[in-house]
C-alpha cells in the first residue's frame, strides 16, 4: 500500500472527529476548538478526502457563528473555501447551499437603542463604540468569505462574474451590518445578483436616509452600474421595479435633471445612436458630475455599447472597485 493510500485509510469517517469537536464547543473550549478543526480539516485535505474536509470546516464555521465566535467561524469558513479551490471542486446548488448556511449563521444584532449620547454619559458612549467596532468587524468576515466564495464560483463554473446569490448575499450583508453604508460598494455587489425587486427596496430605503436632495443620486448611480455591464435589460427592470415600489409605498419619486438624464438614456442605448448619447452627456454635464463615478461608469457604457475604447481603462473609484473584486 502506497503512503498516500495509507494516510487515507488511517483516517476515521469524518463524522466521528466532527461530533468530538462539537463537544469541545459546547464546552465552551472555542480556542482549542478552532485549533482542533484547523488541524483535523488539514489531515483530510492531506489526503485528499475533500468532501469530508469540507464537512468538517462547514460545521466548525457554524458552530463558531453560532456562539458568536465570528473572527473564528470566518476563518474556517475561508478555509472551506480554500478547500473548494485546492479540490477543484465544480460550483453547483449542494455547494452554493453549504454556503448559503454558513452565511446565515453570521450575526446580525442590532444597533443598541435608547442610549443617552450626551457627553457626560461614558457608559452609553462606550456601548456604542464597541457596538460599531463589533459590526466593522463582522461585515470585514463575512464579506472576505462571500468574496472568496464569488471568486471560486467564478473560477469553477459559475457566470462570469460569479454567482449572482452569492453577490446578492453580500450586497445585503454590507447594507443591512455596515454601520457607515457604502451605496457604491452595495449596488456593485446588486448589479451582478438577480434580485431586482430586493435591490430595489434597498434603495428606497437608502433613499430615506441620505442627505435632501441626493436621492436620485443613488437611483442613478445603480442604472448606470447596470449599464457599465452592457445589461440595459436589467437597468430597465430595476428602473420598474423601484417606481412601482415607491408608488405603492406612495412616495414621490425623484424629478431632477438627473433623472432626466437616466430616462433619455435608457431610450438612447435602445438604439445604434453614438452622436445623441454625446450629446446627453454634454447637455447634462452638471447633472452628471455631481458624483465622480458618474463619468468613469459612462466610459464604460460608451465602450459597451458604442466600442468607444477608453484612453486610460479601469482608472479612479470605478477601476478600484473592479480590480478589488478581481476583475479583468
Amino acid at each position: 500500500m502506497s503512503r498516500e493510500r495509507a494516510k487515507r485509510a488511517t483516517l476515521p469517517p469524518a463524522q466521528e472527529n466532527i461530533e468530538k469537536l462539537e463537544k469541545v464547543v459546547k464546552q465552551g473550549n472555542y480556542y482549542g476548538a478552532q485549533q482542533m478543526f484547523k488541524s483535523i480539516s488539514a489531515r483530510y485535505v492531506s489526503a485528499e478526502r475533500y468532501s469530508e474536509a469540507l464537512d468538517i470546516l462547514k460545521c466548525g464555521a457554524c458552530l463558531q457563528l453560532e456562539n458568536g465566535q465570528v473572527t473564528c467561524g470566518s476563518e474556517l469558513a475561508l478555509l472551506f473555501v480554500e478547500t473548494l479551490v485546492k479540490g477543484k471542486v465544480s460550483y453547483n446548488e449542494e455547494i452554493l447551499d453549504h454556503v448559503r448556511k454558513t452565511y446565515e449563521k453570521f450575526p446580525r444584532p442590532s444597533v443598541p437603542q435608547n442610549l443617552d449620547l450626551t457627553d457626560d454619559n461614558d457608559d452609553d458612549m462606550q456601548k456604542l463604540s464597541e457596538a460599531i467596532a463589533a459590526a466593522k468587524t463582522r461585515v470585514e468576515c463575512c464579506s472576505s468569505f462571500l468574496k472568496a466564495s464569488i471568486k471560486w464560483s467564478a473560477e469553477f463554473g459559475a457566470l462570469r462574474y460569479g454567482s449572482p446569490e452569492l453577490h446578492e448575499m453580500l450586497a445585503d450583508y454590507m447594507y443591512s451590518q455596515s454601520p457607515e453604508v457604502d451605496m457604491v460598494k452595495v449596488s456593485f455587489h446588486f448589479v451582478r445578483g438577480r434580485n431586482h425587486k430586493k435591490f430595489a427596496s434597498t434603495i428606497i430605503n437608502f433613499m430615506g436616509k441620505c442627505y435632501p436632495g441626493e436621492d436620485d443620486l443613488a437611483i442613478a448611480r445603480a442604472i448606470l452600474m447596470y449599464l457599465s455591464l452592457g445589461n440595459l435589460r436589467d437597468a430597465n427592470k430595476l428602473m420598474d421595479e423601484v417606481e412601482k415600489e415607491m408608488q405603492s409605498k406612495h412616495l414621490d419619486f425623484p424629478q431632477s435633471e438627473l433623472m432626466q438624464f437616466v430616462n433619455y438614456l435608457l431610450l438612447t442605448l435602445q438604439r445604434d445612436a453614438l452622436p445623441l448619447f454625446n450629446m446627453l452627456r454634454q447637455n447634462y454635464k452638471s447633472s452628471i458630475d455631481r458624483d465622480p463615478l458618474f463619468n468613469e461608469l459612462l466610459d464604460e457604457v460608451a465602450k459597451k455599447f458604442y466600442g468607444v475604447q477608453r484612453k486610460s481603462p479601469l482608472q479612479g473609484m470605478f477601476g478600484d472597485i473592479f480590480k478589488m473584486m478581481g476583475g479583468e
